[in-house]
């Protein structure tokens, strides 16, 4: 760099020592032009690799001041912090402070997402008991649909619930198949995996997605929807087995009361009630422990529906049913009357029941045909014999359709009504004996009205 003023020649003169004393030699007159113009043009000029660059003298000391500032500036500042260590504390511990938060709020989302993982795993747990439970329950109604249909002699035929019914309403169209109505119960399908994941069954024109509570929401309710129709299906088996429960005990009542107003020994007809071939080991019926109020009461039903059955074959030899067909009407009742021939007072010990000719005269028990034939003032007569001293005559025949010695059923034809032997037209004279002895016949239809009632 140099720096050149107009006081000075631009090309200086050299005086040499012998040149003293010689008059120099004259050189034409230098411009003054170039020396004005270095005047005007004087600054500053770098050099570098032959080139040169000039600054004017603003722009150099401009740049010298900034570089100046600036290296005070860095000096105050250094002198600064480190006569004031407190600033640099604040700041570290700010940094240190801002990197907590910040962790800390990683460590949140952190703690939140595993919060949220958590309650996903809770609530599919949670949907997995339910949905064993719902199962475990399907099957149970199942096995009480069996055990009911098994009682269809009792109960009559379980009517499943309709299909386009309230009971297919409940159930959604989307998310849990839908129960299956056969033999009372729903069917649930599993899936597959067994992980009992809901399947989406969107509409066409389905809106913005859900949120996984509206879904969680979505799914409680199909399960207490699916709940409530068990719920239903449970109520209505339970009102079928207390209602067969009611009527078998009534009807069990009844027919012990047969026995109590025929003034007949129960327990003497019933061990000489014939029996059909049967046997095998005995093996006691015993209730496990676990046995719910459907086992139990089912146990007592079958308890009941045995010994109905008992009183039912003993019943078979007892004549309480009617010996002719259609509305009951007597022409004479039992006991003391006027003969219709003599006109005298007279015993009779049986009922005329008003009937036209040739129609069928049926037993009223089960039997031997004890008697068949012409019988004096009976005319053509058929005994039967029912046991333990119970027997049935059938008086007045037209015709005798049965032999002595033949096993007779209840309501088994064993002739035709007619008027022969002592009678003025067509009836039927039916006596009822036990013992031997005449007994009015109305006791015992009475009783099998009472009976036949329930």
């Amino acid at each position: 760099m140099s720096y050149r003023t107009g006081h000075h020649s631009e090309y200086p003169q050299h005086h040499r020592p012998h040149d003293h004393g010689r008059t120099p030699a004259r050189r034409p007159p230098v411009s003054q032009a170039p020396a004005a113009a270095a005047l005007t043009k004087g600054g500053y000029t770098l050099v570098h690799a032959g080139k040169q660059v000039r600054f004017g003298p603003v722009v150099f000391w401009i740049v010298v001041g900034t570089v100046v500032l600036l290296g005070m500036w860095s000096a105050a500042t250094a002198t600064y912090f480190t006569f004031r260590d407190d600033v640099l504390t604040r700041l570290i511990a700010r940094q240190a402070q801002m990197q907590y938060a910040y962790e800390d709020r990683i460590a949140e989302l952190r703690a939140k997402v595993d919060r949220t993982t958590g309650r996903q795993l809770l609530d599919q747990e949670q949907f997995d008991k339910k949905l064993d439970q719902i199962m475990r329950r399907e099957a149970t109604l199942e096995s009480h649909a069996t055990a009911l249909g098994a009682m269809s002699d009792i109960t009559g035929s379980i009517r499943p619930p309709a299909r386009g019914g309230a009971a297919a309403n409940d159930m959604p169209s989307a998310g849990i198949p839908k129960p299956s109505p056969i033999s009372d119960t729903v069917i649930f399908v599993a899936p597959p995996d067994r992980e009992a994941r809901l399947e989406s069954r969107a509409p066409a024109n389905v809106g913005p997605p859900a949120t996984r509570f509206a879904k969680a929401g979505a799914v409680d309710d199909v399960l207490g929807r699916l709940e409530g129709s068990l719920d239903k299906i449970e109520s209505r088996q339970l009102a079928t087995l207390n209602s067969a429960e009611d009527s078998m005990e009534s009807r069990l009542r009844r027919m012990r009361g047969v026995f109590s107003d025929l003034g007949l020994n129960m327990a003497q007809l019933e061990a000489a009630t014939p029996r059909a071939g049967m046997g095998g080991p005995f093996i006691p019926v015993k209730l496990p422990a676990n046995a719910g109020p459907f086992e139990r009461q089912l146990y007592r039903i079958n308890v009941t529906r045995a010994q109905v059955d008992r009183l039912s074959r003993t019943l078979a030899l007892v004549p309480y049913r009617k010996p002719v067909v259609g509305e009951v009407e007597f022409t004479s009742g039992f006991g003391i009357r006027s003969d219709p021939f003599l006109g005298r007072p007279a015993m009779h010990t049986g009922l005329d029941f008003r009937a036209a000719m040739g129609d069928p005269v049926r037993a009223t028990a089960n039997g031997k045909v004890a008697s068949a034939g012409w019988a004096g003032g009976y005319g053509r007569m058929v005994e039967i014999d029912h046991g333990n001293g119970l027997s049935t005559r059938y008086g007045h025949l037209s015709e005798i359709d049965v032999k002595v010695g033949d096993p007779i059923k209840i309501g088994q034809v064993i002739g035709t009504v007619g008027s022969t032997g002592r009678s003025t037209g067509p009836h039927l004279h039916y006596e009822t004996r036990i013992d031997g002895e005449a007994v009015d016949p109305q006791k015992f239809l009475r009783a099998g009205v009472r009976l036949s009632a329930g």
